[in-house]
C-alpha cells in the first residue's frame, strides 16, 4: 500500500463485533491494484452509538464513504439523506458514499453479489426453488435478487415471524408471479438453501435451520465469512450437500462498492483483487 498523506482519501467499514470482516483487504487490495490513493479502515461501533458515529463521519471532509455490516444495516436508511431504489425498496443499505456537502447516499449490494457469487461458481438460481433463512438486511437484498432473478419457489424463514411476513408481503407486491411463503426451520424441498443470518459468526451460535432436513441433491449456501467453514457448512457437508461460502458474494462486491463510494470504476476483478471461494479467507 502506498504512504497516507494528507490527500489519501479515507473509506471505513462499520460492524459490531468488527474482528471478522474481510471488506478492508478486498478494497485496499484494489485500491492498491489501481494506484487509488486511499485507504478502508475498520470502525468499531456498536448500535446504540451509529447515530453518533454517523454523525460525526458527515464532517470528516477527507471521507469517501464507507461499508455498513451486521447489526447496522438495517438501521442506516434512517441516518441517509438519499437512498438509491434498492436500498429504499428492501429496506437496508450496505454502502454509503458522502458528497462533497457531507449529505449522505446509501446503497445496497448484498443481494447483486450474493447471486454473482453463486453463479461464477456454476449454481444457477433461477428456474430453483430457494430457502432462505433470515428477514434482515442481507437477508432481505438477498431475496430481493433471487426474486429478479428467476426462482421458481422462495420460502423465507426466521426466528420472528412476523419480520419474515412482512418480507414476504413486500416481496409478493414486487413479484406477484412467484410463489412466495413464510416457512418454518425446514428447509427440505428446496434446491438451494441459503444462511442469509449472521448465525454461526460467534461460537454457540445456534444452527440457523434444521440440519437434519438437509438431503444431499441440495446445494447450501452462506454469506458469513469468517470463520469460513461455519457450522452449518459442516453439517451440509456431511449430509453429501454441495456448499457454497461466504466470501464470494464479498468477493462480487468489491469493486461495486469502491465505485460507489467515488473509487476507481469498476471493472471485472482481477485474482489479486478479490477473495476467492477456493483460497476460503
Amino acid at each position: 500500500m502506498t504512504n497516507i498523506t494528507g490527500h489519501t482519501r479515507i473509506f471505513g467499514i462499520l460492524a459490531d463485533p468488527i474482528h471478522h470482516v474481510k471488506t478492508p483487504q478486498g478494497i485496499n487490495r484494489l485500491l492498491d491494484a489501481h494506484g487509488f490513493d486511499g485507504v478502508m479502515v475498520p470502525i468499531h461501533v456498536s448500535a446504540g452509538h451509529l447515530a453518533d458515529m454517523v454523525q460525526g463521519l458527515r464532517r470528516m471532509n477527507n471521507l469517501g464513504g464507507f461499508v455498513v455490516t451486521v447489526p447496522h444495516k438495517t438501521a442506516m436508511p434512517a441516518l441517509c439523506d438519499e437512498l438509491t431504489p434498492a436500498a429504499a425498496r428492501i429496506g437496508a443499505v450496505n454502502v454509503v458514499r458522502r458528497t462533497a456537502d457531507g449529505r449522505f447516499v446509501g446503497g445496497m449490494l448484498d443481494g447483486e453479489g450474493f447471486v454473482a457469487g453463486l453463479r461464477g461458481a456454476g449454481i444457477e438460481p433461477a428456474g430453483r426453488s430457494a430457502y432462505l433463512a433470515g428477514a434482515g438486511g442481507a437477508a432481505s437484498a438477498i431475496a430481493y435478487a433471487l426474486a429478479q432473478c428467476g426462482v421458481a419457489r422462495l420460502t423465507v424463514a426466521n426466528r420472528t415471524t412476523a419480520k419474515a411476513e412482512e418480507l414476504v408481503a413486500r416481496l409478493k407486491e414486487d413479484f406477484p408471479h412467484l410463489s412466495i411463503a413464510v416457512g418454518a426451520d425446514d428447509p427440505s424441498h428446496h434446491d438451494l438453501v441459503v444462511n442469509g443470518t449472521s448465525l454461526g459468526l460467534r461460537d454457540g451460535d445456534a444452527l440457523p435451520l434444521d440440519v437434519d432436513r438437509l438431503t444431499p441433491e441440495q446445494t447450501v449456501a452462506e454469506i458469513i465469512m469468517q470463520p469460513a467453514e461455519t457450522p452449518l457448512l459442516r453439517a451440509a457437508a456431511a449430509k453429501g450437500c454441495r456448499v457454497h461460502f461466504g466470501a464470494p458474494m464479498l468477493a462480487s462486491q468489491v469493486a461495486l462498492m469502491a465505485e460507489f463510494m467515488g473509487g476507481p470504476a469498476a471493472k471485472a476483478p482481477t485474482q489479486d483483487a478479490q477473495p476467492t471461494e477456493a483460497q476460503r479467507p
